[in-house]
C-alpha cells in the first residue's frame, strides 16, 4: 500500500514539473499604507485583468465615489488639470507584452495612467514612473520626464450617472478598450498592438 502511494505521489509530482510555468500575475502596488491603511480608505482598491493584442494586462486603480459631490469639472477634479485617474495611488497598467494605449506604444512592463479631463476632450498620459503617490502635486518634473506619451480622446455622455469610478474592459471586434466611467462621463481608451 505504501509503495502504491509513493508511486502515485511521484507520478503526480512529475506531471506537475512537466507543465510549463506561468508568469505571475502582477500584484497591485500599494503605497503609503502606514499612513493610509487599505482597510480604512474611503476609495477601495480594485483591479481588472484582460488580454489584448496577445498580451495579458492588469489594471489597478482606486475607486472614489461621488457621495453627493460634483467631481469631473468640479473642485476635486477640475477640467484642464492633471488627475491620477482614480484615488490614492495613480492608476497602474501592467502588461506582459508590447501594446498600445490610446495609440501610445509601450513595451512589456508597468506604467501609471494619468488624464487631463475636459468637457469635450481628455488627454491620456502614460508614464513609466509607478512609485509616486497619486496626488497630482507629486507629478514632479522628474516624474513628467518619464512620460511615454500623451493622446487626446473624446469623452461620451452617459444617460445615467455612475456613483463609483469604474474601469472596465470592452471588447469591440478586433479593438479592445479600457472604459472609464464616472458621474455622467464615459471615456474609451483603445488598446492595440
Amino acid at each position: 500500500m505504501l509503495l502504491a502511494l509513493a508511486l502515485t505521489l511521484m507520478s503526480n509530482s512529475a506531471a506537475l514539473r512537466a507543465e510549463s510555468p506561468q508568469p505571475a500575475d502582477p500584484a497591485c502596488i500599494t503605497m503609503n499604507t502606514k499612513n493610509v491603511p487599505l482597510a480604512t480608505r474611503k476609495s477601495p482598491l480594485d483591479s481588472l485583468a484582460l488580454t489584448a493584442a496577445g498580451s495579458r494586462i492588469k489594471v489597478c486603480y482606486g475607486r472614489p465615489s461621488l457621495r453627493g459631490r460634483h467631481m469631473l469639472g468640479g473642485q476635486a477634479v477640475p477640467y484642464g488639470k492633471l488627475w491620477r485617474t482614480g484615488a490614492n495611488e495613480p492608476t497602474m497598467i501592467h502588461t506582459s507584452g508590447p501594446i498600445s494605449i490610446a495609440g501610445i506604444k509601450v513595451a512589456a512592463g508597468s506604467y501609471s495612467l494619468y488624464t487631463v479631463p475636459g468637457p469635450a476632450q481628455w488627454e491620456v498620459i502614460v508614464n513609466r514612473s509607478i512609485t509616486q503617490w497619486g496626488e497630482e502635486s507629486n507629478y514632479t518634473a522628474a516624474v513628467k520626464a518619464q512620460e511615454v506619451g500623451r493622446a487626446k480622446l473624446k469623452p461620451e455622455a452617459l444617460d445615467q450617472p455612475v456613483e463609483t469610478f469604474t474601469i472596465k474592459a470592452e471588447p469591440t471586434g478586433q479593438s479592445p478598450a479600457l472604459v472609464l466611467e464616472w458621474e455622467k462621463t464615459r471615456l474609451r481608451i483603445p488598446l492595440g498592438k
